[in-house]
């Protein structure tokens, strides 16, 4: 059932024109790359972290839905970069702007 809500919300999403894209649908994302990230030890590569968010969405890692890899990352690198954001999620890249290992500073609050 969660699964398929994530689904529906990411179809949304997709059908909205940019401008349109709910906050909310980022936000669920940002989540779950964090919990994922927890999950993980607090920092994986990004590969791991989008197999992990894939897994919970009842998703076969074999073959992840190309725009959920696209989503995840553009919400990553999107939250990265806005300091508030960053400091909300507290995601990191531990080897510095693109490395593809991603990390969580567990002192941050999940919004």
């Amino acid at each position: 059932m969660l699964a398929a809500t994530m689904q529906n919300q990411l179809e949304i999403a997709q059908d909205a024109a940019p401008a349109r894209k709910t906050v909310k649908v980022k936000q669920t994302l940002c989540r779950r790359v964090r919990e994922a990230l927890l999950s993980l030890g607090g920092e994986a590569h990004r590969t791991m972290v989008i197999e992990q968010v894939a897994r919970n969405l009842g998703h076969d890692v074999r073959q992840i839905p190309e725009e959920l890899q696209e989503q995840l990352i553009h919400s990553f690198e999107e939250t990265w970069r806005d300091e508030r954001k960053r400091a909300t999620y507290g995601f990191h890249l531990p080897f510095g702007e693109g490395s593809h290992r991603w990390g969580v500073r567990t002192e941050a609050m999940a919004a």
